[in-house]
């Protein structure tokens, strides 16, 4: 039987929350499903082009008056967050203006190609900026806070496109390095905010936005249909940590890396014993624990 939940709607209210990259797409719908639910939010967007380049903050401004927000419940901030000082502002003024913080949704990001053989330090830095500074930054100086939260919750952002070989493509060398970052931080970040009831989990979404080429709303993948994944993720009914979950089309699958059983880690992997390359040669489809079947 379903399990039913009443009194949902009072969840967020005045759940003090920050959401990256809430220009547009994915950001701004997540950023108005809180602000429907009653949480006071703060919106960062340095409006940079598609390939993470420039600032525009009249982004952000317009984003203002197209979300739905009572008074004083909407705080924009438009300043980079691949460096420190930059998240270190972003968290203090959340505390200025709303005396605490409760969620930390990290969405920032962009997709840019470059082949590995034309890949250029700079193309590089920022999508390590945007996708492991960011959000190692961000942690840093939301963690006092989420601390005194009684349902602080993490989301980070992670991409079919680095985690599944079979979806990945040519070019996109930095940017599933940064999602696949992301991945790691959760994990790591997950463990030692358990002690202090501070929940990390990761969405990896599949919307048509700016990123996706789209100058236009689309009929499928919309970013809509992604927000109800990251709300239950930010939410008091999430009790999970360190988990992945995907959403496409208001679909959704939670997965994560899952460890082999009776493995004594790291002494024993409970698997298939060699001693040579000859002999991991001749065991090497035992070894496999997958199929491109």
């Amino acid at each position: 039987m379903q399990q039913k939940y009443t009194h949902t709607n009072k969840i967020f209210k005045d759940r003090v929350a920050i959401v990256t990259g809430a220009g547009q797409g994915l950001g701004r719908a997540y950023a108005q499903a809180l602000l429907d639910r009653g949480a006071r939010v703060v919106i960062s967007d340095l409006g940079t082009d598609r390939l993470g380049q420039g600032a525009d903050e009249s982004l952000i401004a317009e984003t203002v008056r197209a979300l739905k927000a009572y008074d004083g419940q909407l705080i924009a901030h438009s300043g980079r967050l691949d460096h420190e000082a930059g998240c270190k502002q972003l968290v203090a003024l959340t505390i200025e203006k709303f005396g605490g913080l409760d969620i930390l949704i990290h969405n920032a990001g962009w997709v840019g190609y470059q082949s590995i053989e034309d890949q250029d330090d700079d193309f590089l830095e920022r999508a390590i900026g945007i996708n492991v500074r960011a959000p190692i930054w961000l942690s840093k100086y939301a963690w006092a806070h989420l601390k005194q939260s009684s349902s602080a919750r993490i989301v980070l952002n992670t991409s079919d496109r680095a985690m599944y070989q079979q979806y990945a493509q040519s070019g996109l060398v930095a940017y599933a390095a940064g999602k696949m970052a992301q991945v790691g931080i959760m994990n790591a970040l997950s463990k030692e905010g358990e002690p202090s009831g501070i929940l990390v989990n990761a969405i990896s979404p599949v919307a048509k936005t700016r990123m996706w080429g789209m100058t236009q709303p689309s009929e499928d993948l919309k970013p809509e249909w992604v927000s109800p994944g990251v709300l239950y993720l930010a939410s008091s009914l999430c009790q999970d940590t360190g988990i992945i979950l995907r959403a496409s089309n208001s679909q959704f699958t939670a997965t994560r890396f899952c460890e082999n059983p009776e493995v004594i880690y790291p002494e024993h992997l409970a698997r298939v014993e060699c001693f040579s390359m000859e002999d991991i040669a001749e065991n090497w489809q035992r070894i496999k624990e997958f199929s491109d079947a």
